[in-house]
């Protein structure tokens, strides 16, 4: 298993540290300071494009060779990441077309990182010929192992330009889409105040004007600005594949919030990995889903630099970030447990963002393993240490194992940017606010989940959730409908079936063309503002630990052979269904026309664990997070303690612990923010 840091080597040569006679010394220091704490691999050489290529065509990569020998003679491997992100100052200055115009049409200044509009002619060139200089001068360095591209794809709102370029190749991309003019007006509906098009030339940006775009147009605009960047890495990675043979390729991608299609993009990468903002969430659920989410963007032809199936976490932070409004220490014990949350959850390399606090720049502050001094004496490098410790002992029985779930949610990105464009139904509706509450149920209960998307198979699942599909592309419906027929177990919600891929919505019922699959039709729906809710009253077997309120948005719902759950306490619509269920050849289809709150979703799980015979992992207290990995017969289970107080843990067999090798039994204490690692067959 790697386990790792993000090294800036470029940080720490003289006058920043070394001696006029021993610029690079500090580098050997580092690195001695690495093995001591377990460290076998290195991320550097991301933000390196001015130090490479000073001027334009002539490329230094002496200096980071030496760093990657000096990483060599410690035994540390390296990946190295392509510095697109950060293009120099002097490319900005002779070509000044590279710099991305906002929405108004203003250029962003030079001088930061994602400087660049991703549709210049000019800056593929440039990043072509220093991606592949690279790759000439140190892709076959006996220390590498692998490539990260770019970095922070879409970062700071860079996913989209206006530039001329941009216009250009929109224009393409619509054209390659819809062949005819006359095609494309059908079908983005620019009959609605009558928009429509006579040219392609004629097709706007969608730039600021004075109320909203056509939502169609916009949609339309997303996904060309996520092929964009979709073709960009993809043009890397074609590169390094050529010239660094054997070397897989990455990118560090954040937990779906930025708008491009990270499934896409997983899917031109060899393996994912992640940025983790662990310590600055609140909730562990919300971490675990974010986890979860990237885990899921590529089930399969994954190949990482050990040949494992996993993922990465190639930046995770090991102190406090440096951009919230309060920046506050970590507590001892945290970075260990959030590592082991990511381990838990299927990722079988980490790195530590960063190895050291710069001195310089914008991130002088931000948390690291070692502060400013460099000295091996402080907590988090010692915590480091410790993991680093633990995991080699670890790594072997971790090795190919999996996480293995009976439970999908489904999500798209082409759905969670409809539900963001044109005017909706109402504004206090997110599409991720919802998916979490279904997610913290399932995480309370340490239900195993996986991500996809509706166009993915999903006939190995006991139980998919698909929240608020408000677009539903051509043939996703009957998908959904396959699963159910040969006895799978569906759960949809309100705001599903509204408009399909074009943003059109259906001149029948909604949900569009699934009315069949559920059993009703929604004639009407009533979105409640945030200082209104109306209740559930439940029938049944269904459980219910509290009243269970209705709130943000009610379905008006028309049964049709389907059997009621709960319905409506109050308004108008009192007594109408809120909750059902419908036999749809040998499965199920669940429907729930209204949001809630969490206490719902609690209790919601509970019923569909035994609805659809999902066995828990281990019997714990609530408070413990539990999660496994598996391959063959080993199974191996993480307990992690995201309470500041011990938890009295009983077990009713004896386990084996790795993390101290011996036997767990019966009462057992975990202490705050502590982790036990075991499997059900203690070491004789």
């Amino acid at each position: 298993m790697y386990f790792g840091v993000d090294y800036y080597p470029e940080h720490w040569i003289y006058p920043y540290a070394g001696t006029p006679e021993e610029p690079e010394a500090c580098w050997k220091n580092d690195a001695e300071l690495m093995v001591g704490a377990g460290v076998n691999v290195v991320r550097m050489g991301e933000f390196t494009w001015g130090l490479c290529e000073p001027e334009e065509g002539k490329y230094k990569f002496d200096w980071l060779k030496r760093a990657m020998d000096v990483m060599g003679k410690a035994g540390i491997k390296v990946v190295l990441g392509t510095p697109t992100a950060a293009p120099p100052v002097w490319m900005a200055k002779k070509y000044p077309e590279i710099l991305p115009l906002d929405e108004k049409g203003i250029a962003f200044s030079a001088g930061t990182r994602r400087a660049c509009c991703l549709n210049s002619d000019v800056y593929w060139d440039f990043s072509r010929k220093i991606v592949r200089e690279m790759a000439t001068a140190l892709g076959n360095h006996p220390q590498l192992i692998g490539w990260q591209i770019d970095n922070g794809l879409g970062g700071h709102n860079t996913e989209c330009s206006y530039n001329e370029q941009t216009r250009r190749d929109w224009h393409g991309w619509l054209k390659a889409k819809y062949e005819t003019v006359e095609r494309l007006n059908q079908f983005l509906g620019t009959a609605h105040w009558c928009q429509m098009y006579s040219d392609w030339d004629h097709v706007p940006m969608p730039m600021h004007a004075p109320t909203h775009h056509n939502p169609a147009l916009m949609l339309d605009w997303a996904r060309f600005n996520s092929d964009t960047i979709v073709a960009f890495v993809k043009m890397q990675a074609d590169i390094l594949h050529e010239l660094s043979q054997g070397r897989p390729v990455t990118s560090n991608l954040r937990a779906l919030r930025r708008k491009f299609d990270h499934f896409d993009v997983a899917h031109v990468l060899d393996f994912v990995s992640i940025d983790s903002n662990a310590t600055i969430k609140s909730k562990s659920s919300e971490l675990a889903c974010e986890l979860d989410m990237l885990r899921s963007l590529k089930k399969t032809d994954i190949r990482t630099p050990d040949g494992d199936t996993g993922f990465w976490v190639i930046e995770q932070k090991a102190g406090h970030v440096n951009w919230q409004e309060v920046n506050s220490l970590l507590r001892p014990e945290v970075v260990r447990l959030f590592t082991y949350q990511c381990i838990s959850r299927g990722a079988c390399g980490i790195l530590y963002f960063r190895w050291r606090q710069p001195r310089m720049g914008t991130e002088k502050f931000y948390g690291a393993i070692l502060s400013h001094n460099g000295r091996k004496d402080g907590r988090t490098y010692k915590e480091i240490a410790q993991i680093g410790e633990e995991l080699k002992f670890l790594a072997p029985t971790l090795k190919d194992t999996q996480v293995a779930a009976d439970v999908c949610i489904l999500y798209s990105h082409e759905n969670d940017w409809s539900t963001q464009y044109g005017p909706q139904p109402t504004r206090h509706f997110n599409l991720r606010d919802h998916v979490q509450l279904f997610y913290n149920g399932l995480h309370h209960r340490n239900i195993p989940v996986d991500f996809a998307r509706p166009t993915e198979d999903l006939s190995k699942y006991k139980l998919v959730i698909a929240p608020s599909l408000q677009l539903l592309a051509g043939g996703e419906a009957d998908l959904l409908k396959l699963y159910v027929q040969n006895g799978g177990t569906l759960v949809g919600t309100f705001n599903t079936g509204l408009v399909d891929e074009h943003h059109m919505a259906p001149d029948g019922c909604y949900p569009h063309n699934m009315t069949d699959l559920f059993g009703l039709e929604v004639s009407e729906f009533d979105p409640l503002p945030p200082d209104e809710e109306n209740h559930m009253a439940f029938k049944g077997s269904f459980p219910t630990s509290h009243m269970h309120m209705a709130r943000v948005w009610c379905d008006l719902i028309e049964p049709n052979g389907c059997q009621i759950l709960a319905t409506f306490a109050k308004d108008f619509y009192s007594g109408r269904p809120a909750i059902t269920m419908n036999t749809f050849g040998l499965g199920r289809a669940i429907y729930i026309g209204t949001m809630s709150h969490q206490h719902f979703y609690d209790d919601l799980i509970v019923w569909l664990r035994q609805l659809c015979n999902i066995p828990p992992l281990l019997k714990v207290p609530d408070t413990v997070e539990v999660s496994m990995r598996q391959k063959d017969n080993t199974r191996v289970f993480f307990l992690l303690n995201h309470q500041n107080s011990p938890v009295r843990i009983q077990f009713y067999k004896p386990m084996h612990d790795f993390l101290t090798s011996s036997t767990v039994a019966g009462n057992y204490e975990l202490p705050p923010h502590g982790v036990l690692v075991l499997d059900e067959h203690p070491k004789k």
